[in-house]
């Protein structure tokens, strides 16, 4: 299986607020708050690259349509 094939999200740095509200609801605990700040001065959500299982909790409990994208298992 590559890569390509593995659940993964997308977090838009430029849409994110930093609310951490995708933090506090995913079940495995792969998205952290990251170091850097967008342009609009919030420090921003980022996955951290592995361990996502594609379930959609953190797109849904974003506030900010787009900022989040849950890529699943290809079959």
């Amino acid at each position: 299986m590559t890569d390509n094939n593995l659940p993964k999200i997308e977090i838009n740095p430029e849409q994110c607020k930093g609310c951490e509200l995708c933090i506090l609801e995913c079940p495995k605990k792969v998205i952290q708050l990251g170091k850097k700040i967008n342009q609009l001065g919030y420090t921003y959500a980022e996955y951290i690259g592995q361990g996502c299982i594609g379930c959609g909790i953190c797109f849904y409990a974003c506030p900010e349509p787009g900022a989040i994208t849950v890529y699943k298992k290809e079959k």
